[in-house]
């Protein structure tokens, strides 16, 4: 008997082991299996959803082909679509915005380049909002040849607007107190814990960055209509505009069903053509830029946290200095690495993790790799502290940079406990021990160490600003203290070099590599993506060492990982609210809440 359990038992594990050897084994062929792209099609697009910047290379959807469209997914598409005489033309149905102004734009971008090659665009919607705001949608559609809605929908582009809460009263209310410092008066991060209202300061560097913003989107429109910028002001400010009216105003083509559109497009490409989804022909029909010498590409994604990037199976965490650095250290250290692209879309975080970053850029460049930096939806304090070492920096218009500054502080929040009856006792050894202490106020010995803190790193973050931009220290010093620029306002006062995306760095990054602008190039991301079994592998259990190899760069994944990383984004709601003690010395600028 004991025997037969002991074989039943060996039995049962080796066909476990079978099966789960059969079930990668599955998921890698499905991944590998690339169906024939039609000899005729019309590409197709559902813009139902932001997109991303990116997707966690340990993301486990990946593995079931679920993996999101991402902001370089639609680039590399349209640029490859650009030059397969197979793809007659695009249609998109647009349902809401591609994401930020900084993310709209790169797509705009990528389907006017896709135009320029003899396609045609589409752009179809139900509606452009219905009881919401469709500006930002409507601003992604102007890029197209032609735009048709249902005749059912409306045409809502009635401008943009920042809405910033602040709370200063309701925590006085519950007892919590913010004591916060700052550099400078710009640097807004925390006004929503100190403040009822906008400050000076925060006004003004909101409206400024607000009507470059609106600027370009009405240029955009005009261009893309054949309006003057006072028509499409005009309309917006008329706006929600009847279906009949968009149409007179020529915002739109005509009004049509899905189908009338789609039927329209597939007898325009021929006899025999086939719609297929973009993420489909990317598949199938391979991404551009996969011969020739190599161009590094290197995400920088998310809030900056020290340690190793906190990726999740299941979408994108926190960005890890560490997880950064090595994936530059390893891009710098490669012998067939002629450059080095760096995306950058964070709003930035801890200044330690930051720096590390920042020096990885610093020592690749001194080793001969150049770094371009591509600014995505965001590049601002953390963010553009480590993008700035690199040789150029490129934004989109709407890109938010900037915001040279830094904060720290915390919530003291003795006075809500002692409303709900509890008490705190402290035994503290060392004079400033409770010096992150929720309990009490600071000391005033402690209050001078947080200004030293403070001044250091503004004036560490001013002068390294000012050497790697190349300009004196006053000027740069006017356009820090904490301010917010658009790419288009950044360009202008010298903060970037140039304005664009994927595509612009790319021809940069060859000028930079002394290689012909026409040259053929191999984009190779590190760290490397890891594979389907991988993937499945390390949710299994498996770990990776402490190695620099790119396929062991990012936070163990085990089972537990999604309780972890919904804990880690609890933690960090905390930590605005008090809590928890914040990260001291923080280079961070949240966007304010854009309505577009």
């Amino acid at each position: 008997m004991k025997r037969f359990l002991i074989g039943a038992l060996a039995f049962i594990g080796a066909m476990s082991v079978l099966f789960m050897l059969g079930l990668i084994a599955l998921i890698v062929m499905a991944s590998t299996s690339r169906p024939s792209v039609p000899s005729n099609l019309v590409l197709e697009m559902d813009l139902s959803q932001p997109l991303p910047e990116h997707v966690s290379g340990d993301s486990l959807a990946g593995a079931f082909g679920e993996d999101p469209l991402t902001v370089r997914d639609v680039v590399d598409a349209l640029e490859k679509a650009g030059e397969d005489s197979r793809v007659k033309s695009l249609v998109v149905r647009v349902g809401t915005s591609p994401g930020t102004p900084a993310t709209t734009q790169e797509l705009r971008d990528a389907v006017k380049a896709f135009r320029a090659k003899g396609k045609k665009a589409i752009a179809f919607t139900d509606s452009f909002g219905e009881e919401a705001n469709g500006t930002s949608a409507y601003y992604f559609a102007s890029a197209f040849d032609e735009i048709y809605m249902q005749p059912s929908g409306a045409v809502n582009i009635i401008g943009l607007a920042f809405e910033t809460p602040f709370a200063r009263d309701a925590l006085a209310k519950l007892g919590v107190k913010p004591q916060f410092d700052k550099r400078y008066e710009f640097k807004n991060a925390v006004n929503s814990y100190t403040e009822q209202g906008y400050t000076g300061p925060h006004l003004e560097a909101t409206e400024r960055f607000a009507g470059s913003l609106f600027g370009q989107m009405v240029r955009g429109i005009a261009e893309g209509r054949g309006l003057t910028e006072d028509a499409v002001r005009a309309l917006i400010d008329r706006a929600p505009l009847l279906a009949p009216e968009a149409v007179d105003g020529k915002l739109l083509n005509g009004l049509r069903y899905r189908d009338e559109v789609y039927a329209e497009q597939k007898k325009a490409a021929g006899d025999g053509a086939e719609l297929l989804y973009v993420k489909k022909y990317l598949e199938r029909a391979g991404r551009p830029h996969t011969t020739g010498e190599t161009i590094a590409l290197v995400y920088g994604v998310g809030e900056v946290a020290r340690g190793k990037s906190g990726g999740s199976p299941f979408g994108e965490g926190a960005m890890g200095g560490d997880t950064v650095a090595a994936a530059l250290r390893k891009a710098s250290e490669d012998s067939r690495v002629k450059a080095i692209i760096f995306r950058v879309d964070s709003p930035g975080g801890s200044y330690v993790a930051s720096d590390t970053v920042r020096r990885e850029v610093q020592r690749a460049r001194e080793a001969g790799k150049p770094v371009i930096a591509t600014m995505g939806s965001y590049a601002a304090s953390g963010g553009y502290y480590f993008a700035m070492e690199a040789d150029k920096i490129v934004a989109q218009p709407g890109t938010l940079t900037g915001s040279i500054g830094v904060y720290t502080g915390k919530f003291v929040t003795n006075g809500f406990w002692e409303k709900l009856g509890v008490n705190f006792d402290t035994v503290a050894l060392g004079r400033n021990a409770t010096l992150a202490s929720s309990d009490a106020d600071y000391t005033p010995e402690q209050q001078a160490r947080v200004d030293a803190e403070l001044d250091r790193i503004y004036t560490d973050f001013t002068t390294r600003a000012a050497s790697s931009r190349k300009m004196p220290l006053e000027k740069l010093q006017g356009l820090a203290k904490g301010r917010v620029w658009t790419g288009e306002d950044a360009l202008e006062n010298g903060l970037v070099d140039a304005l664009g995306g994927y595509a612009k760095a790319l021809e940069l990054a060859k000028e930079a590599a002394k290689l012909p602008a026409d040259a053929r190039v191999r984009i190779e991301e590190y760290p490397r993506k890891k594979s389907p079994a991988e993937v499945l592998s390390s949710v299994l259990g498996e770990t990776g060492d402490n190695s620099e190899d790119t396929s062991a760069t990012t936070a163990v994944v085990t089972p537990w990982a999604p309780l972890v990383e919904a804990t880690r984004v609890v933690h960090g709601l905390g930590v605005r609210l008090g809590v928890f003690a914040p990260e001291r010395g923080s280079l961070y600028a949240p966007m304010p809440q854009t309505r577009w």
